[in-house]
């Protein structure tokens, strides 16, 4: 399903100016090290987020309200995802072998996606495997971008005129030749704020199915009758998600149950208040159906600085549209969580393409041009639940858990700052390293 590949081309090779003097030489076509940078820092995000959110929950997602460190790495997987699309598509002429590619490349994603996210894994803290196909969670991460990156390569492939590669540096000229994109994403944007605010959300109950919780079994109502409400529990995406996937195949441990309303702990796990609401103990996806549609929003803002990069060869030029389009995004509000990438994405496109500071950013681009393998190997814990499973005679007594407890906890006498340094040392700056010797020998694993 995923190919382990020799090979020292990627999709997005652009023709990239050394200087805007060099416009007059002969361009040489090289890979976009921002596109790695980029993708590498967004895997290197989830992972902090992921194993040291816990003892430091203001970069973990935010329990309901707000926006924090985590809650910027989906959209940022997504924009990335939609900036790749045009330069891996541009060299595939037929329509017809371009749409198989794509439906292929998706079929993939959601199998790694079923198989790492859907409960099928248990690394790296349990021992076990499988999943109870009447429990098995159907979204996920992977789920997600397979969904965005359907939608959006579709279109790339349907909607695109056939023009040249070049066109004027005008501020709307990308914009007039995408019309159909931007409409597809106004259409999208439409349904979603439609549903959002337009479906009716009846009272509903559940049972809880989570076998850690002190409650399991038991059987809570939650009362709600009303229509365009986004509070937690009586929230038209909720709603979607236990009609069409059931409340069965829902996430058993939402960020929400961090909320002040839920416990004393908040923002910090912990035992849920006597009088918490509810809702409290219910599942719910956050990669799911609705919201998944919206996501396809940050896809296509992706595309279109894809598109940029295929059309406009100077570094000003792409800059003034990628900025343009940044603060205009930030300054209307209209999809703001969007937003950061753009502009994140233009500060890492002048330091590393522009002033030739890539050195600084190695173990990122390392990282991200082997994705893949490490979003599967460190973010999903699969290598440590490996390692985890070579034991003496605890299953706590493990080599993963002795640097963490030896190196890193005991050194500084503190679990949050020892975790901390764990995951910035041992798994994201290892795992970089990894990627280095990989890369070193030109070898990905690709979808």
């Amino acid at each position: 399903m995923a190919e382990i590949k020799v090979d020292p081309v990627d999709d997005h090779t652009m023709v990239i100016p050394e200087t805007e003097i060099s416009a007059q030489k002969p361009h040489r076509t090289l890979r976009v090290a921002s596109l790695d940078i980029f993708r590498g820092l967004t895997v290197a995000l989830m992972i902090l987020v992921d194993d040291a959110g816990g003892e430091w929950p203001m970069i973990g997602h935010a329990p309901w309200h707000g926006c924090n460190l985590a809650d910027f790495v989906m959209p940022f997987f997504l924009f990335i995802v939609g900036m790749a699309i045009p330069l891996a598509l541009k060299r595939i002429p037929s329509k017809g072998k371009a749409v198989k590619k794509v439906v292929f490349r998706t079929l993939k994603l959601l199998f790694w996606g079923l198989l790492l996210q859907g409960g099928f894994s248990h690394a790296p803290d349990k021992l076990t495997y499988g999943v109870d196909m009447q429990m098995i969670r159907f979204c996920g991460i992977l789920q997600r971008i397979a969904f965005a990156y359907l939608v959006v390569a579709l279109a790339e492939i349907f909607l695109k005129d056939a023009q040249s590669n070049d066109i004027a540096a005008g501020y709307c000229s990308v914009f007039r030749l995408y019309c159909w994109h931007w409409l597809l994403g106004a259409c999208i944007l439409i349904l979603y704020l439609a549903m959002l605010y337009g479906i009716y959300v009846p009272d509903w109950q559940f049972a809880v199915h989570d076998k850690e919780s002190a409650v399991y079994g038991r059987v809570f109502a939650v009362d709600c009758n009303v229509r365009g409400k986004l509070n937690p529990p009586c929230n038209a995406v909720g709603y979607i998600d236990r009609e069409i996937l059931g409340i069965n195949h829902l996430y058993l441990k939402p960020a929400w149950r961090r909320a002040k309303a839920c416990t004393d702990n908040s923002p910090y796990e912990g035992p849920f208040k006597n009088d918490a609401p509810s809702w409290c103990h219910a599942p719910f996806e956050p990669e799911g159906i609705l919201s998944s549609i919206s996501a396809v929003l940050s896809t296509i803002i992706g595309v279109h600085f894809g598109h940029v990069l295929v059309h406009l060869k100077g570094h000003s030029e792409r800059l003034k549209q990628w900025i343009m389009m940044g603060f205009a995004l930030l300054i209307l509000g209209i999809v703001l969580h969007f937003t950061h990438a753009a502009l994140v994405f233009s500060a890492i496109y002048i330091l590393v393409d522009i002033w030739g500071l890539k050195y600084m950013f190695v173990p990122l681009k390392w990282i991200g041009m082997n994705a893949m393998l490490v979003y599967v190997m460190a973010a999903e814990g699969i290598f440590a639940g490996f390692i985890n499973g070579w034991y003496y005679e605890d299953p706590h007594s493990t080599l993963v858990y002795w640097i963490e407890k030896h190196i890193f906890i005991g050194v500084w006498n503190s679990r949050r700052v020892g975790i901390l340094l764990y995951v910035i040392f041992a798994e994201i700056l290892f795992w970089a390293i990894i990627a280095g010797i990989l890369h070193r020998f030109g070898i990905y694993w690709k979808l």
